[in-house]
């Protein structure tokens, strides 16, 4: 009696286990009903016992069978350095406006200049010593050309110019706005007694918006002839873009380069004293175009190099005027401008290879 009544628990306890069993597996693999497995477990017939024996091998196959399914989602890594031509599109705009309002400037200035004749050039500690020599500035300008020429080619290459261009936009732009505020609030007479300037037009309008057009269309230079105009002295134009350019070029370059950083600095100090050598501008002119570029390019690639200063509630830096429009080109960049190149135009187009990558990926899972 007691034997019996033994094994028919025992077989109770092991039909409870192997229901349990088979109703997570196979809850696992297929999702079948409950009632089924109940009905297939309690039940003493031999087919019960053989979809017992059976269900491992079904779980295996479904396990296998679901493994092409299985998808890890691994979060994409957010870019430090996006382009955002954008940006760099209202960059030039501003460039370009006050570049213009230079010109415009300049005309405004040109009119209150005083006659060589009433008011000689100021005293100037550098032509007591150097004498003129006439072909110089033309060395200045050619030199000017060479090195924006250089810098442009460079900036073509460059993987990240959208960001190095904005940057330079922004800093000529600044530059040539605080050229416009000097040269208006005091107006120097000419430094050399060889200047021969145009014939004021007073209250013609329609003559100056010439004369502004054709400066712009020369690009302010003398050696294309479309520059006769004179009081922008303070401070120099030249000096600004040959300092500039160098700068950007030796920024935005390998170190390695070290000869080709000579180079470009050589032709932007001859440029410079070639300035002062051709009476064009006084020497207070130069000196202050170079510290107010050099400073401002230190100050700029600083805060936006530093990544702290962008955030650091004491930081001194961003008391400036144009910290706004800092923050609203450095935004989103979140790390130094590598100094890698690229193709200008990479083949095939960038469009060209997402529909590839889009058929290959259609075809692979036609495959499957």
């Amino acid at each position: 009696m007691a034997s019996p009544q033994l094994l028919r628990e025992g077989d109770s306890v092991n039909t409870h286990l192997d229901l349990q069993v088979e109703e997570e597996h196979t809850e696992l693999s297929n999702g079948c009903p409950r009632t089924n497995l109940m009905s297939a477990s309690c039940d003493g017939s031999s087919s019960g016992h053989h979809k017992q024996s059976a269900l491992p091998n079904s779980l295996r196959k479904g396990i296998r069978k679901r493994q092409d399914y299985i998808k890890i989602s691994v979060p994409e890594s957010k870019n430090r350095l996006p382009l955002e031509w954008w940006k760099t599109g209202i960059a030039f705009v501003y460039a370009c406006f006050n570049l213009v309002l230079t010109t415009v400037m300049i005309t405004v200035v040109h009119e209150r200049v005083p006659d060589k004749d009433n008011s000689p050039p100021l005293p100037d500690k550098f032509f007591d010593y150097v004498d003129r020599v006439q072909w110089a500035f033309s060395v200045t300008e050619i030199n000017g050309m060479v090195l924006v020429g250089l810098w442009f080619v460079q900036w073509l290459f460059l993987r990240y110019k959208a960001i190095a261009g904005r940057r330079f936009f922004f800093l000529v732009g600044t530059l040539y706005l605080y050229r416009c505020i000097t040269m208006y609030i005091t107006t120097l007479p000419v430094p050399g007694m060889h200047m021969n300037c145009a014939p004021k037009l007073y209250a013609d309008s329609q003559a100056k918006i010439q004369r502004i057009l054709r400066l712009i269309s020369g690009g302010g230079l003398s050696i294309t002839g479309s520059h006769m105009m004179c009081g922008d002295f303070l401070y120099s134009g030249h000096t600004v873009m040959l300092t500039l350019t160098y700068l950007f070029i030796k920024e935005y370059s390998p170190r390695r380069f070290w000869w080709y950083h000579l180079v470009c600095w050589l032709l932007s100090a001859v440029g410079v004293v070639c300035i002062l050598v051709a009476h064009e501008h006084y020497t207070v002119d130069v000196v202050v175009a170079y510290f107010i570029t050099s400073r401002l390019f230190w100050w700029y690639h600083t805060m936006a190099n530093v990544q702290a200063l962008k955030t650091c509630s004491n930081n001194y830096l961003s008391r400036v005027w144009w910290n706004p429009v800092f923050r609203f080109f450095e935004k989103n960049v979140q790390t130094q401008v590598p100094c890698t190149f690229a193709w200008p135009i990479s083949w095939p187009p960038s469009c060209f290879k997402n529909s590839c990558k889009n058929y290959s990926m259609v075809q692979s899972s036609r495959g499957e």
